[in-house]
């Protein structure tokens, strides 16, 4: 499969900037596989197309403030620090900019309680070991000086770094957040449950297997960098009886929907923490959701390629050719989608 398939034309006053005051008052455009039919409304009417009994599953991964600015020792050069995956206590994994000019050895100061050593580089990958040195609780001083990492479409500095978390973010890990879930408010969710319709939560740390590009010519080449999900016992139980009664299963964004289709093994969804590199493109069978919210990804994105397998490629791909033509907002901050 061509990845130039999945290229479209954005021009960049479509890239949302930061997110609506209200959350709930973004666009949702509804796309209908069965009669290829696509709507127009506003998020917070996403309770009129869900039914009692429903089952609506959300990830509450919490973005880390996982990104530094930092100078070396030694020369005093710039340097700017991601901290992608915790190996132990003090050792992580990072992506560092500029990378070439930290071979291993350079000491990073971040501030007087944080300095880092670059043990090692995985050539490969691209990644950094990082030995940090912390004056006391390596969490509290990450939040006391980290910053939370934004897709660099995004150009404007936060104004509230919570306008970046879910409202119902609770389990901290990732580098990026799950957007889909961003359009919700505690009032919305209440009224969802006021219908009927039962919410769950799984983890899902989002890292660079959600972010990256796939740089393959041949989509089927791209490998999936691993990413972690937990889906606790209780929830396990409450979606496998969902699934037997026939009951619809909507996924609250491509994270969840990566974690519930990864944890579906012998015909149930199971319980536990795993590591998935589940890569979800056109030609995929999906086992468990039926419905799919989401916002509006990049070309060559995962994710996009993710929603083409449930929607339909060519299906998507119109909406989206849609979408561009009704000024839609696209990306992290911008509008959503719900395919049935």
């Amino acid at each position: 499969m061509d990845i130039t398939i999945f290229d479209f034309e954005l021009p960049p006053k479509y890239i949302a900037q930061e997110p609506l005051e209200k959350r709930e008052d973004c666009r949702l455009m509804v796309l209908d596989k069965k009669d290829g039919v696509i709507k127009h409304k506003k998020f917070f009417q996403i309770i009129e197309l869900l039914s009692p009994g429903d089952l609506l599953v959300l990830n509450d991964s919490k973005v880390v403030p996982a990104r530094l600015f930092g100078s070396k020792k030694e020369s005093g050069g710039k340097i700017e620090v991601l901290l992608i995956n915790p190996i132990s206590d003090n050792c992580w994994q990072a992506l560092l900019k500029p990378g070439r000019k930290a071979p291993p050895g350079t000491e990073i100061v971040f501030s007087e309680q944080l300095s880092a050593i670059v043990l090692n580089k995985d050539e490969e990958q691209g990644i950094f070991l990082l030995e940090m040195e912390a004056e006391g609780d390596i969490q509290e001083i990450l939040h006391r000086i980290g910053n939370i990492p934004t897709p660099p479409y995004i150009k404007k500095n936060l104004k509230n770094p919570d306008s970046y978390q879910t409202v119902y973010a609770r389990n901290e890990g990732s580098i990026a957040a799950p957007t889909a879930g961003i359009h919700f408010t505690e009032e919305l969710l209440s009224k969802i449950k006021k219908k009927g319709i039962d919410i769950i939560y799984l983890t899902l740390h989002i890292g660079r297997g959600t972010f990256e590009l796939v740089k393959a010519y041949q989509v089927e080449e791209h490998k999936m960098k691993e990413e972690l999900y937990t889906i606790t016992l209780e929830n396990s139980k409450t979606i496998n009886k969902a699934f037997l009664e026939k009951r619809k299963i909507i996924g609250v964004g491509t994270s969840v929907t990566r974690a519930l289709e990864s944890a579906f093994i012998n015909n149930r969804v199971s319980e536990g923490t795993r590591w998935t590199n589940l890569f979800i493109y056109p030609g995929y069978h999906y086992k468990v959701i039926n419905a799919l919210i989401t916002n509006f990804h990049l070309p060559r994105s995962t994710p996009l390629m993710l929603a083409a397998a449930f929607a339909g490629k060519d299906f998507l791909f119109k909406a989206y050719y849609e979408a561009i033509r009704e000024g839609y907002r696209f990306y992290s901050f911008g509008d959503a989608m719900f395919i049935q």
